[in-house]
This record gives structure tokens, sequence and C-alpha cells, in this order.
């Protein structure tokens, strides 16, 4: 079991990365109110089963995803406790399969490395290389669970937050599917 701190409302003291020092600067300057939890690192969903009852949210699975060419790229934003079947994200989208991206390409696209995929790293995607994807079962929820870009800080944000306000500030226009 990990460790998880006390809920916070504010960024911490110290940012890892670009991305999750703007993650913070973008929620304020929005005007978006989260709850926060400092962990060890929570790099699988089995790790965020005690983040998700100090938060009471279930924090969402976030995948990097590309073609077989490595010219296409998707951020593909599920259900935490969901089985991710590569046929049907693909034929979902119409498009040939995909798998899994490199660490070195999550690390020079989204400013983060393996476990720490988020949709804050699209603030990393200045040249609106990835797509954001989403599982239509996601937006049902009132609450959205992820991390700021990091495996050792989680969030719980409104999904409308996500959808109607930050989305739109990162020029990232989601792509909803049914899988």
């Amino acid at each position: 079991m990990i460790n998880v701190s006390e809920i916070l409302t504010g960024a911490p003291e110290s940012f890892s990365s670009s991305v999750q020092k703007k993650a913070y600067e973008t929620m304020r300057e929005l005007g978006i109110r989260f709850e926060r939890v400092a962990t060890d690192p929570a790099v699988t969903m089995e790790d965020c089963a005690e983040i998700d009852r100090k938060l009471d949210v279930r924090t969402v699975k976030t995948l990097f995803l590309c073609n077989r060419q490595k010219t296409m790229f998707y951020l593909f934003v599920t259900k935490g406790d969901k089985p991710f079947v590569t046929k049907d994200f693909s034929g979902a989208l119409g498009i040939s399969r995909v798998s899994f991206a490199t660490g070195d390409l999550l690390s020079s696209m989204l400013d983060t490395y393996p476990g720490g995929a988020s949709v804050f790293c699209l603030l990393a995607d200045e040249r609106k290389e990835v797509k954001a994807v989403f599982d239509r079962e996601v937006l049902g929820s009132e609450w959205f669970g992820c991390n700021d870009g990091t495996a050792v800080n989680y969030l719980k944000v409104r999904t409308n937050d996500i959808m109607d306000r930050f989305l739109p500030y990162t020029g990232h226009e989601p792509v909803v599917i049914d899988v």
C-alpha cells in the first residue's frame, strides 16, 4: 500500500516538470478548483485504490498511444477498471491498430514519464500533435480523478471543468468514443 497525504487544496511547493507547474498555473488562471493528495509513486490502477478512497473519486486510466509509423498520437482517457482492447479503440476511431508509445516519445511530446500520463500533459502539446480521446463512460461522472503529470500528485476535479474549460484552453478538441 502506498502512502497518501491528507487532502490538500493548493499546488505543491515545488514542481518536478514544466507541465506540472503549468497544470497548476492553468487551473489557477481558469478558476478550476481541485483537491489534491501527495503520494508515493502510483503507476498502476492498483496503486490508486488508496488515492481513490482518500479523494472519494475514481482515478481514470490515461494511455499514450500511437500508430505503427509513429505519426499519429492519442491520449486516451478511460475508466481505471476497464480493460484496454486495442481492436475496440482502433475500431471506434476507424483507424489502424495502435500500440503504446515509448517512454521517450511520452517524455519528448508530453513532458512526462510512464505512469505520469494525464490530461494535463496536453499542455505540453503546443503543436497539437496528440488527439485527446475520451471513453464516454468517463464523462458520466461528476468528478474526474487523475494525476498532475507526475505519479506523485493526484487530483479530484469536476469533469465539466476538464471538458468545458481546460480542454478548450489547451486547444484540443476531445473525441468521445464508446468502447
